[in-house]
């Protein structure tokens, strides 16, 4: 289930009244971009951008690491937006594996635990993929190169897993290929809401 695209920008703002930031920029620019690839490559551009808009959903409560991804899969799930929680979860994921990232573990045992067993029992679907090439090229000004929003995640959290940074570009060489087309050239004339 998902959200209106009305609740959504609610659910956000609100967020970002709670915990200011560039993430909630970063969402909106995920949203719109994914919303442009999907209608592109088959898909519903409308929920591309709700699960855009909502896959850091998890920062609303406070400053975190891995716990937003626990956070924001938790709450869409207690709010019946199953379709949400998963890509709260996989967004952070495009290595099916909770041990590949650089993220702190902020979350008690049992929670990385419950999260390690629910990102391994996932059958990824191009939404997941749609959010997670975005996860790792949107920036809060806008669509950016990837090796440097890579870059970017690399310098803040002081390191990047090789075998991420290779899914990630293998993701943009699946959606370039569905489109027929550079990610670049898709997004030519791109307004963020």
């Amino acid at each position: 289930m998902l959200p209106s695209k009305e609740e959504a920008v609610g659910m956000l703002e609100e967020a970002e009244g709670m915990n200011p930031g560039p993430w909630a920029a970063h969402s909106r620019v995920a949203g719109a971009c994914a919303r442009r690839i999907a209608c592109r490559t088959g898909l519903d551009g409308e929920k591309a951008e709700m699960l855009g808009l909502l896959h850091d959903i998890g920062r609303r409560f406070g400053i975190s690491q891995l716990r937003h991804v626990y956070d924001g899969w938790r709450y869409m799930m207690q709010l019946g937006y199953d379709e949400v929680a998963r890509v709260c979860l996989s967004h952070s994921f495009p290595v099916q594996d909770i041990r590949v990232d650089m993220a702190a573990i902020d979350i008690t045992p049992e929670a990385y635990e419950a999260l390690g067993r629910a990102l391994a029992a996932m059958r990824y679907d191009d939404y997941d993929r749609l959010i997670q090439l975005w996860d790792s090229t949107a920036m809060a000004e806008g669509p950016m190169d990837m090796e440097m929003r890579m870059t970017d995640v690399k310098r803040r959290y002081g390191a990047y897993p090789q075998e991420k940074w290779e899914k990630n570009f293998a993701l943009k060489a699946y959606f370039e290929a569905c489109m027929k087309a550079s990610l670049r050239e898709a997004l030519s004339n791109l307004k963020i809401n």
